[in-house]
């Protein structure tokens, strides 16, 4: 699929999978009255998604409608956001691991324009060989703060939950999850398994993602 069909908001502003976006992006403000979702993760419960894409999605929208957003490749095992973005593929030599594994580098954080106001990114950096040891380290801890001081949102993309334990480790780390659903792909178990998983680490889960129905993207409660 070619860039300017995965960003649609982006490039078709008045679609109507875009306005869908947009009513997430609303939704997503009352499930934040209670409780501040200034970081949040956005994964699937298996590979069969279109998780990347929903996710710069959200991300293009939140931007477009005026919040600071950073969004971060936290899926280190097979990372691709940095492919979507801009006229040429955003460099992912430097990135989430870097700093990680690299000390004192998180005062000067390698974030990537996108070409939308608002909007940077954070590359997930060269795959290492240890990835749900990084996200549940501390130095992780101390990203999410240091990412959350500099942006009004942070998304984080994640591999799938019942793949490997790396969402469900990041999950306890900040505010919310989405999960996303994609209609006629996701199976039933592996939504129900996913949950189950999360309430286990007592991960606060959002809501799901519905996506792939017509003309439409929707936040579901649990």
């Amino acid at each position: 699929m070619t860039r300017q069909l995965e960003l649609i908001s982006q490039t078709d502003p008045h679609h109507p999978a875009v306005e869908a976006y947009r009513m997430l992006c609303a939704n997503l403000r009352f499930a934040a009255l209670d409780k501040p979702l200034d970081t949040l993760i956005v994964t699937s419960a298996s590979p069969d998604d279109h998780r990347p894409r929903v996710l710069a999605n959200l991300a293009v929208t939140m931007a477009q409608g005026g919040r600071r957003t950073i969004l971060v490749d936290a899926d280190l095992r097979r990372p691709g956001l940095h492919t979507l973005f801009g006229d040429s593929d955003i460099s992912n030599q430097q990135g989430l691991t870097t700093l990680i594994v690299e000390e004192g580098t998180m005062d000067q954080l390698p974030l990537e324009r996108t070409g939308v106001d608002n909007l940077w990114l954070l590359p997930s950096g060269p795959t290492p060989l240890n990835p749900t040891d990084i996200l549940g380290s501390r130095p992780m801890e101390r990203m999410v703060t240091t990412l959350k001081s500099q942006a009004d949102i942070v998304l984080f993309n994640a591999p799938p939950i019942i793949a490997v334990a790396d969402a469900t480790v990041l999950g306890t780390k900040v505010d919310g999850l989405l999960l996303v659903v994609t209609a006629g792909r996701s199976r039933r178990e592996h939504v129900r398994r996913a949950k189950e998983m999360l309430e286990r680490a007592q991960v606060h889960i959002v809501g799901a993602i519905l996506d792939d129905v017509p003309h439409s993207v929707s936040l579901i409660g649990y």
